[in-house]
C-alpha cells in the first residue's frame, strides 16, 4: 500500500471515523436482517471495510464526508456507493480467498479496493474513461495490485477472463445482463441493483445452477445510477 503522508493527528481522526462507520454498519446490518437474510456481515468482510482509506477514492471537496454512512458524488454524474450497501454487497457474494470476481461500475475504485482484500483478482469495467482511468491510477498508486481495471461497457462484462467465481454490480439496469450469467461460473452469485430508471429499484442476488438457470432473490430497496451501455 502506499506510505501515509497525512500528519498523525489527521490519521488518527480517519481511524476514528472508520470505526465509527464500522459501527454504523453493524446497526444497519442488523436493522435489515429481516430483508437481507444477513444479521451481521462477515468478520473478513468488515476488516476490509476497516482497512480501505475510503477517503482516498473521494475528492477533496468531499474527504471530510469520506466516513459518513452515504454516498458521494464522484463527477460525470456517478457515486461512491454508501459504505453499509459496500458491505452487503460483498457480504451476499461468501467470497474465497481464490475467488475472481467480476465488477461492473468501477466508479471510484472503492468497491474494487474493498473486494480485493478478500479475494485472488478483481476484474472491474468502467464505461466512463474518465472514471476508469482515475480509478485504475488510485489502485495502482494505492497498491491494489490484484485489481485490474477496463474501459467499456459493462453489459458485454469481461470475456477474456470468464468464468468468474462472483459478479457485482454497481449501476441498475433492467434485467441481469445475459452476458453477466453467461461468464458466471455455475454456483456462483450475482448481487445487482434492478429497476426502471424513473421506477423503483431492488437489489437482487443471483445463484446460478449448473445447468446455466438462475434464481433470483429480491433483498430490499436500493437507490444506484442508472445502467449506462448495452441495450
Amino acid at each position: 500500500m502506499m506510505h501515509n503522508f497525512q500528519s498523525g493527528s489527521s490519521a488518527d481522526n480517519f481511524a476514528r471515523q472508520r470505526r465509527r462507520l464500522l459501527d454504523e454498519i453493524a446497526d444497519d446490518a442488523a436493522m435489515t436482517a429481516i430483508d437481507t437474510g444477513r444479521s451481521a456481515f462477515s468478520g473478513k468482510v468488515m476488516a476490509a471495510l476497516g482497512s480501505v482509506d475510503r477517503h482516498r477514492f473521494v475528492s477533496d471537496e468531499q474527504i471530510y464526508s469520506a466516513y459518513a454512512n452515504h454516498p458521494l458524488p464522484i463527477g460525470h454524474g456517478q457515486t461512491i456507493s454508501q459504505p453499509y450497501i459496500v458491505a452487503l454487497m460483498t457480504d451476499l457474494l461468501d467470497l474465497e480467498k481464490t475467488d475472481r470476481v467480476l465488477e461492473i461500475g468501477t466508479g471510484s475504485g472503492y468497491q474494487a479496493a474493498v473486494l480485493s482484500e478478500l479475494v485472488e483478482h478483481v476484474y472491474s469495467v468502467e464505461i466512463v474513461a474518465a472514471l476508469g482511468e482515475r480509478a485504475r491510477a488510485k489502485l495502482n498508486d494505492l497498491g491494489y495490485t490484484n485489481v485490474s481495471v477496463k474501459i467499456g461497457d459493462g453489459w458485454e462484462g469481461w470475456p477474456e477472463h470468464a468464468p468468474y467465481d462472483a459478479i457485482i454490480v454497481t449501476a441498475a439496469p433492467e434485467e441481469i445482463p445475459p452476458a453477466l450469467v453467461q461468464q458466471l461460473k455455475p454456483g456462483g452469485k450475482i448481487v445487482i441493483p434492478l429497476g426502471s430508471i424513473f421506477g423503483a429499484q431492488e437489489l437482487v442476488l443471483a445463484t446460478k445452477y449448473p445447468d446455466g438457470g438462475i434464481v433470483t432473490r429480491r433483498l430490499l430497496p436500493v437507490s444506484f445510477v442508472p445502467f449506462t451501455g448495452g441495450n
